[in-house]
Formats: C-alpha cells, sequence, structure tokens
C-alpha cells in the first residue's frame, strides 16, 4: 500500500505529538521538528509506503530526542484500560457455542482492539469506546473473510501471529486462545524494541499472551508493519515455516500488501484513516478482516 496526499498531514502530526512526548527541552522539541520535516521532505513520494516512513519518523525522534519510548505511559494506560475491558469481551464469546462462532467472536473483538490508536487526525479514541464498539463490532464490520480464515486455520498446523499496539494486545489473547482450541500451534510476535504504541516484550507479559501462547517471540527489530529484511534470522525462520500468519493494524496492512506472501495471510484491523479505508474500498471506522491469498504465477497472470 503506498502513501496518499493525506498521509503528510498524518505523518507531520504524530511525529510532532510524538515529539511532545520525547522531551520537555524547547531547544531538542526545535532540533527534532527540523530533522522531521527534513525526513518528509526526503522520502514522502508516490511510491512510499506509509508504514515504512512511519518508522523513519519514530527513528528520528528517537534519535535526536534521545528517548527511546515517548509511548511507555500511553502504552502503560492502554494495558492497564485494555484489560478492564477483557472480563466483558470473553464473557460475549458463548462458552457452548461451536469453534466457528467462538473464532468469529474472538476474531471481531480482537480488531475492535485496534481503536486503541493515537494521533492520527480524525480518529478520536477514548477508552469508553471499547465496551460500545465490542458491541457494534459485527454491525461495523466492512470486509469479511472470517469464515474462510476460520477454514485455512483448521488445516494449519502452525500460525504465527503479529500483534500491533499495547493494550490492544490483551484483546488478542481471546483470538490467540480460539486459534489453539482448533488444534494449531500458535506463535505470537511482538516488537523487539519500543516504536511508537506497538505491543514489546513487557506489553506481551502484562496481558498475559505468553500463558496462552506456544510461545512468544519478537521480529528483531523495531520497525512499524513487516520489513523482512530488517527481521532477525529467529523471527524469519518462524515466519517461513509458518502455514498461516495473523496480521493485527494497518502497519502490518500498509506493508504486507507490498509483499509477494507465500502463505495465506489474515489482516485484521480498523480503518482509521482515509488512505487505508480507501485501500480496502471501505469508509473510515470500520472493521476488516480480509485473508490474502498467496502469491504465485497465477495470481500474477489472472486479472483482478
Amino acid at each position: 500500500m503506498k502513501v496518499g496526499y493525506e498521509c503528510a498531514n498524518c505523518q507531520f502530526y504524530r511525529g510532532y505529538q510524538g515529539i511532545l512526548l520525547a522531551t520537555n527541552d524547547p531547544s531538542i522539541r526545535f532540533r527534532a521538528m527540523r530533522s522531521l520535516f527534513h525526513m518528509l521532505t526526503e522520502n514522502f513520494e508516490s511510491e512510499a509506503i506509509p508504514s515504512v516512513l512511519g518508522t523513519m519518523r519514530e527513528r528520528t525522534i528517537k534519535s535526536v530526542t534521545g528517548n527511546s519510548d515517548p509511548y511507555a505511559e500511553m502504552k502503560r494506560i492502554s494495558n492497564q484500560r485494555a484489560m478492564e475491558v477483557l472480563p466483558l469481551a470473553d464473557s460475549l464469546i458463548p462458552a457452548k457455542g461451536s469453534d466457528k462462532i467462538r473464532f468469529r467472536k474472538a476474531c471481531l473483538f480482537s480488531i475492535v482492539g485496534n481503536v486503541m490508536e493515537f494521533s492520527i487526525p480524525g480518529h478520536d479514541f477514548s477508552f469508553e469506546d471499547l465496551k460500545k464498539l465490542l458491541n457494534s463490532a459485527e454491525k461495523d464490520l466492512a470486509v469479511d473473510d472470517i469464515t474462510e480464515a476460520f477454514e485455512t486455520a483448521k488445516r494449519s498446523s502452525s500460525i504465527l501471529y503479529l500483534t500491533d499496539n499495547a493494550g490492544e494486545i490483551a484483546l488478542d489473547t481471546l483470538f490467540v486462545r480460539e486459534l489453539k482450541k482448533i488444534g494449531a500451534q500458535v506463535t505470537v510476535a511482538v516488537k523487539d524494541r519500543p516504536v511508537f504504541n506497538d505491543a514489546t516484550l513487557e506489553d506481551a507479559r502484562y496481558v498475559g499472551v505468553h500463558e496462552i501462547a506456544d510461545s512468544v517471540i519478537t521480529t528483531g527489530t523495531d520497525t512499524m508493519g513487516l520489513s523482512l529484511p530488517e527481521c532477525s534470522e529467529g523471527f524469519l525462520n518462524y515466519y517461513d515455516s509458518a502455514d498461516f500468519v495473523v496480521a493485527k493494524g494497518m502497519a502490518y496492512a500498509e506493508s504486507i500488501t507490498e509483499i509477494k506472501i507465500t502463505r495465506p495471510h489474515l489482516l485484521l484491523l480498523r480503518t482509521k484513516c482515509l488512505n487505508v479505508a480507501r485501500h480496502f474500498g471501505v469508509e473510515k471506522g470500520k472493521n476488516v478482516a480480509k485473508l490474502l491469498a498467496p502469491f504465485n504465477k497465477r495470481n500474477q497472470l489472472d486479472p483482478p
């Protein structure tokens, strides 16, 4: 997925907000803003990928300010508030429901967690919204490949689950549990180092995903989305051997749609910006469960 013209405003605004969080020193803020402008001037072009620009933006801010985790406090609060909502979400998954029904509910609630995002122009989020959004998750679903994803998961012996944000990862635990119940071995991957409000090992342990998944690993890097050249060899071994990949959030959608995938990928996200919404052909503020088929010569030659 390439950038749209709206992405310029978003990249700048998110960078500006990140700089305010990273330091209180006016002179450092000024230098960080100059560096942000320079980075965007050099790299904002029609072929740019939003998640790649986001990674460059966050690295620029961390480098100039010396703050390696500007969103640490916001992530802590997100985890805490999401854990307060988790029991309600769990109670809405019917204990005696079929595997297919439970899978669908947990998948939807995982998508709802993706609303927990900061500093996106036009995306208004409050933690009080979470309970309401659990009840409207089905109604807000604009791309529905969940049934196909269920059938794919049933045929898979190993699943790699790529998490997105802190807080959101608490609701991911319900979907990881259901993936395991249908017989798959599930590995959860988080970011190796802080980047924006993405989940790291610290967040995974806080919400207890390590007690549910078969293993929790890191991507080996601090990129937003998936940048295979920057990932660790250990992560790539899991990625290359997985039968099925579940990827949460807009950054993974932005990057994975630029990769020639060799196994099914399920993209789960909330369309929090116009560029992503336009890519999926839906309105902003909708839930998306998009199953991507593996790339091969037939995919390449057949018309869309």
